[in-house]
């Protein structure tokens, strides 16, 4: 029989892998008695497990929720994730959660084994956001919980927005998905006021206390919620994610060059030196300056909107380009 300790280890990895185990399949598994099951059963609620037992002739286990948060058991693949997750949480998140991150990293590896502080230690990851001209606010982590158990809870959710004043009656919708955007946290909502789909930056929001009553939730249109917010960031009409714009065009360059630089374009290949790109946008004059980017010439361009924003902004850089120029270095 292996020593108490190691035993207490080895049940606990048990109880971890599924919901419900009978005595039985506990002490086979283990190969000790019923009675040694019960046993450390025991000593696991005496180090903090919420350990739950159902009643009948197997006396079966359960490994549930507790009040207070017990040392946890990871396999070598659980331990390596959960060291990558916090690492990239300790550059992404904001200043209060992404702090709590890197104790928590500092924690994991002060008690990691050698063999996977090693592999630890090989895999530094340096999260690089996007630049922006504004960088997105930090994110309370707890107005954030706040606002994922509102979702989880179906409250209605009374808060302040951006700039507005206080004294103003507070914005109330229904919440429905936390999510992220491109470093930005987002609350998808039925806003009941304006009696539409909203999307809230969470940094913007300051909740008022307490919450309203509960509702039953509303069916999110398409009802995929990665569709509809990709949707509405791309100005899309409702139930789609295509960009309301959408056009092609030849270009004098080499496809792999193109498909280098085109995030979500379709590029095909027509030779050595050409290319043909279908493009997506927002509006059309947006559209013809994220294909005018490439510097090379520009043939064959559909449709005849997409013609037409090239002509609109032909005429306004040649407006530019006859102004007087101020001074200044590019």
């Amino acid at each position: 029989m292996p020593k108490t300790s190691a035993r207490l280890l080895a049940l606990l990895s048990l109880l971890q892998t599924r919901r419900d185990w009978p005595g039985t399949l506990l002490a086979e598994r283990l190969d000790i008695s019923l009675r040694t099951v019960r046993r450390d059963i025991d000593r696991l609620r005496e180090l903090g497990y919420p350990i739950a037992a159902a009643k009948g002739p197997d006396g079966g286990y359960r490994l549930g929720a507790g009040t207070e948060l017990p040392p946890l058991l990871f396999d070598d693949e659980q331990a390596v994730a959960l060291t990558v997750a916090l690492q990239i949480a300790t550059t992404t998140l904001g200043d209060g959660t992404g702090d709590a991150a890197a104790r928590a990293l500092t924690t994991i590896r002060q008690v990691m084994p050698s063999r996977l502080r090693h592999r630890i230690n090989a895999l530094q990851i340096t999260a690089v956001e996007r630049p922006t001209t504004r960088p997105a606010a930090p994110i309370d982590a707890a107005a954030l919980l706040a606002i994922s158990s509102a979702v989880q809870a179906h409250e209605i959710l009374r808060f302040d927005y951006g700039s507005e004043s206080t004294d103003k009656p507070p914005r109330r919708v229904e919440p429905h998905h936390v999510i992220t955007w491109d470093g930005r946290w987002y609350l998808v909502a039925w806003d009941l006021d304006r009696s539409d789909w909203r999307t809230f930056r969470a940094d913007r929001i300051t909740l008022r206390i307490p919450n309203g009553p509960r509702f039953t939730p509303r069916q999110l249109p398409g009802s995929d919620v990665t569709a509809f917010v990709t949707g509405r960031f791309r100005g899309a009409d409702e139930g789609t994610t295509s960009w309301p714009c959408k056009g092609t065009a030849i270009l004098d360059l080499p496809a792999a060059t193109v498909a280098h630089y085109s995030r979500d374009g379709i590029v095909e290949e027509l030779g050595p030196d050409r290319c043909r790109l279908t493009l997506g946008s927002w509006s059309w004059p947006s559209l013809a300056a994220a294909i005018a980017r490439f510097d090379t010439e520009i043939t064959a361009v559909r449709p005849a909107e997409l013609v037409d924003a090239f002509a609109h902004l032909a005429r306004r850089f040649a407006r530019t380009a006859a102004g007087p120029t101020p001074g200044g270095t590019c």
